[in-house]
């Protein structure tokens, strides 16, 4: 059974790499998104009910940022940085997380104050962005220098993808976090 599926997606990350990837980033980010607000609703005192226009806004900017942006990206990656050695496969890690995070993060906060209709979209950015910045380091740095230095280029998404799962709980923790000194986060009316 594993190997029928393991080889159905091996063809159809041949075939059709990026719907595949998104496919892949599509399930992982609401298994983690659900999972984030289970947590919430059985371990919070406020025993938050589910919100599923909250989880479709993650779910949605999370596939369609990251699973068509990573894809490009590390195949630039893989172009321009050849090899698996030592060097090669830091600079990658380096180029990833000095280049494309900071940019991925920030579009993360901003994208989703703007579909919750927020009036400040930089807001979240202000407060969450150095927090989430370095766990994202402290997280990535070691699961992106095993990728470069271990992963075929053509499972690189889905490696991410899945790595992703936990990192994505991480991230919705830290965007349901409340801004000290303001209100809650809510959406303008």
């Amino acid at each position: 059974m594993f190997s029928t599926f393991q080889r159905l997606f091996e063809q159809s990350l041949r075939k059709r790499p990026l719907l595949t990837n998104y496919v892949v980033y599509v399930s992982f980010y609401t298994a983690a998104e659900f999972t984030q607000q289970t947590v919430n609703k059985y371990y919070l005192p406020s025993k938050p009910d589910y919100n599923f226009a909250s989880g479709a806004r993650v779910v949605l900017t999370g596939s369609t940022l990251y699973a068509p942006t990573l894809y490009v990206w590390y195949k630039f990656l893989d172009r321009k940085f050849v090899g698996t050695g030592m060097k090669t496969v830091l600079t990658k890690v380096l180029s990833d997380q000095l280049f494309m995070t900071p940019t991925l993060l920030a579009c993360f906060f901003i994208i989703l104050s703007i579909l919750e209709g927020k009036k400040d979209i930089f807001e979240e950015l202000r407060h969450k962005y150095v927090k989430t910045f370095l766990a994202n380091q402290s997280f990535w740095i070691p699961v992106q220098t095993i990728n470069f230095a271990y992963i075929p280029s053509h499972l690189r998404v889905t490696y991410v993808a899945s790595a992703s799962f936990i990192w994505i709980n991480v991230l919705c923790y830290i965007k349901r976090q409340q801004i000290s000194g303001t209100q809650k986060n809510e959406p303008s009316k």
